[in-house]
């Protein structure tokens, strides 16, 4: 009976214990973030590598660049806003395994990320004149480089090791390029509709 009636105290007790809050402070994040392999926190749980992006966006006036560049303006004018943004969302949280790839290639792209800021600002005039071509261009243009890849291959004969890194060289920026109009062109479709 002693038994029955100390395994009903500690069943009761571990049951009360379960709906008791715990106390998770900053301390207890940053020992769980800092045992993370890669993870280099600051005291408040900060990831150090997201903190110092951040500052250098900022210490770079990269968003003062973008309105300067007339990337926004040329957005609104060819139709592209916001809320036509969302059906992408809605595509990425209907595939949850592009947010698991994303995620998970986290780490990895962390390092490049502040290259990526450096060299945004010489790229938004680009930018800012490539939301103007129409889906159709853009999707023709992939065609054309899909075929300029073939046509490449054909043309370029295959009887020197030279001859056939500039096939392998003129496949894989034609083929780079070509699959980069495609995908763009099926996105600016999708948000400019």
């Amino acid at each position: 009976m002693v038994k029955l009636s100390l395994f009903v105290g500690a069943l009761c007790a571990a049951s009360a214990a379960a709906f008791a809050p715990a106390s998770v402070g900053p301390n207890a994040f940053t020992r769980v973030a800092a045992t993370l392999p890669g993870a280099a926190v600051d005291s408040n749980g900060n990831n150090v590598a997201v903190k110092n992006l951040l500052t250098d966006v900022e210490s770079s006036g990269l968003l003062t660049k973008v309105a300067q560049s007339g990337l926004l303006s040329n957005a609104a004018a060819a139709g592209i806003s916001l809320k036509k943004l969302e059906p992408l969302l809605a595509l990425a949280a209907e595939n949850p395994d592009i947010l698991v790839v994303v995620e998970a290639a986290g780490p990895e792209l962390l390092p490049l990320l502040p290259k990526l800021i450096e060299l945004a600002p010489p790229a938004l005039p680009l930018l800012a004149a490539a939301v103007k071509i129409s889906p159709g261009l853009l999707s023709a243009a992939g065609l054309a480089s899909f075929a300029a890849a073939v046509g490449a291959v054909v043309v370029i004969p295959d009887d020197t090791v030279a001859e056939v890194a500039a096939q392998t060289l003129a496949v894989g920026v034609l083929g780079a390029a070509g699959a980069a109009s495609l995908a763009g062109s099926a996105v600016l479709g999708k948000i400019t509709k």
